[in-house]
């Protein structure tokens, strides 16, 4: 009996080891091959000049870009200024409040000069109560729908279902557009006609210095949590989702940040209520176009910016990432049937079993090995120069793969103006891999047992302009 529980004990330690190898190799190969891809990407993206004459192409299709709001008085008008502000021949902005109970609404009511509007609304898709629609004096381009308070899903819904554009554009309300953001992402559906799905690049607004609603310098940010999320931001974003991307396989465009064709989007029912949103929406896509026999391709682009803020406290932090994990599972069970089948080429057979094993059971198992890796050495049933080694070599690999995402992004993009912020994110980077990668582990073990749960959790706010560049 004892020999085999030795056994049994073996096999596990070889398993975690084999897992952690793997897992590793696969992260150090998509950031070598994702940057190598990032590089020869901007190498022959188009300058300003060459992008605003295309935009005078009368093939350009206008966009309707829709930001859902609750209680998000603190930095949407922000948000709209920039979506209003960005470079698109034709473009409206649709603003949704769903339902928020603080002054979101007297708010953009008095900074917009809005008034009741009696525009039409169409209403195929199952939404809440519309309480009003108003139009903005200031700006023509700029709608407001308030309503009652449903959720993210179903405020999307009703910006889908009131827009007038074929290119449908998703954005937060606490999150900032680069002038030339949409331009670039509607550049690629002029000459991609099989793109039914985009999303841009997301990056961390924490530290940055603004001038008149534009991000005019790239800093670090003070705080040590908010620097190691700028590091899991560029080696998810730029590194993981652009990997993906070039092998038919992505499956999450961020609910930040993403263009859609409104036909699709309305073709499969639009969002369904998730805390995963985003995944969901972009696996049913990427089913629907499968079962249509639809010729289509999803893509993530790395030149278009959108700027958001990240938690700056660690109890916001762990309800986000609580959230993430409960809308991967939500969002994978939902989509079940495209686990390894065939029919549904890359994504079915790559992309969800590395979500499924790799990210969705990734807490798991890494929570177990902790546990497993402290009971041996207590029992003496592992040698402890092996343990130090592994745990060493483990931590060392994972500092490594941070920092390179964060100085091959600054080689390639150079948006980092101080060398120095650059290193120290790379440097505080690092940390990631000592205590707060095993928080966050815990965590999002915790939200893979809270599924049923469909609350999003608030996090706190900060303005979002908070230093002028002279």
């Amino acid at each position: 009996m004892f020999h085999s529980v030795a056994y049994f004990l073996i096999a596990y330690q070889v398993l975690i080891v084999l897992y952690f190898l793997v897992i590793n190799s696969i992260y150090t190969y998509i950031t070598f091959y994702a940057f190598s891809l990032i590089r020869k990407s901007s190498q022959a993206s188009f300058g300003w000049e060459r992008l605003v004459s295309l935009s005078e192409s009368a093939n350009f299709r206008p966009v309707s870009i829709v930001i859902p709001a609750h209680n998000e008085a603190v930095n949407l008008a922000d948000t709209i200024v920039t979506a209003l502000a960005v470079h698109y021949p034709q473009k409206e902005v649709i603003v949704v409040n769903d339902g928020s109970d603080d002054n979101t609404m007297q708010m953009l009511l008095e900074s917009f000069d809005l008034v009741s509007s009696k525009h039409p609304f169409r209403s195929s898709l199952e939404t809440g109560n519309v309480l009003g629609i108003y139009h903005s004096r200031k700006h023509p381009q700029l709608w407001v729908i308030d309503k009652e308070n449903g959720g993210k899903s179903d405020a999307l819904n009703v910006g889908l279902l009131f827009s007038h554009y074929p290119l449908f554009c998703a954005i937060d309300a606490d999150s900032m557009l680069d002038p030339d953001a949409v331009l670039r992402m509607g550049h690629q559906f002029l000459q991609d006609k099989d793109l039914v799905a985009a999303g841009g690049c997301v990056r961390v607004l924490n530290g940055c210095l603004m001038d008149n609603h534009v991000v005019k310098q790239i800093r670090a940010p003070r705080r040590i949590l908010e620097n190691v999320q700028i590091a899991e931001y560029l080696r998810g974003f730029m590194a993981g989702r652009v990997a993906w991307g070039s092998h038919d396989s992505l499956m999450i465009i961020s609910g930040a940040f993403g263009i859609f064709r409104k036909d699709l989007l309305l073709a499969i029912g639009g969002y369904r209520e998730s805390v995963g949103e985003d995944m969901d929406l972009i696996l049913r896509l990427h089913k629907y176009c499968v079962d249509q026999k639809i010729a289509y391709r999803v893509h993530f682009i790395p030149e278009p910016v959108c700027w958001t803020q990240v938690p700056s406290d660690l109890g916001s932090l762990l309800r986000q990432r609580n959230r993430w994990q409960r809308g991967l599972f939500d969002s994978i069970w939902h989509n079940r049937r495209m686990f390894m089948n065939r029919k549904y080429g890359r994504v079915g057979m790559v992309g969800m079993p590395y979500f499924v094993f790799v990210e969705l059971l990734g807490p798991v198992i890494e929570f177990v090995g902790y546990f497993g890796f402290v009971l041996f050495l207590i029992f003496g049933l592992v040698n402890p120069v092996f343990a130090i080694l592994f745990l060493t070599i483990s931590v060392l690999w994972g500092m490594w793969l941070n920092a390179s995402a964060v100085l091959f992004d600054n080689f390639i993009t150079q948006r980092y103006m101080r060398l120095r912020d650059s290193y120290k994110i790379a440097l505080l980077g690092t940390l990631e891999y000592i205590g707060y990668r095993q928080l966050v582990a815990v965590e999002r073990l915790i939200g893979t047992f809270q599924v049923w749960k469909n609350h999003w959790g608030r996090a706190k706010r900060k303005p979002i302009v908070t230093t002028t560049v002279s």
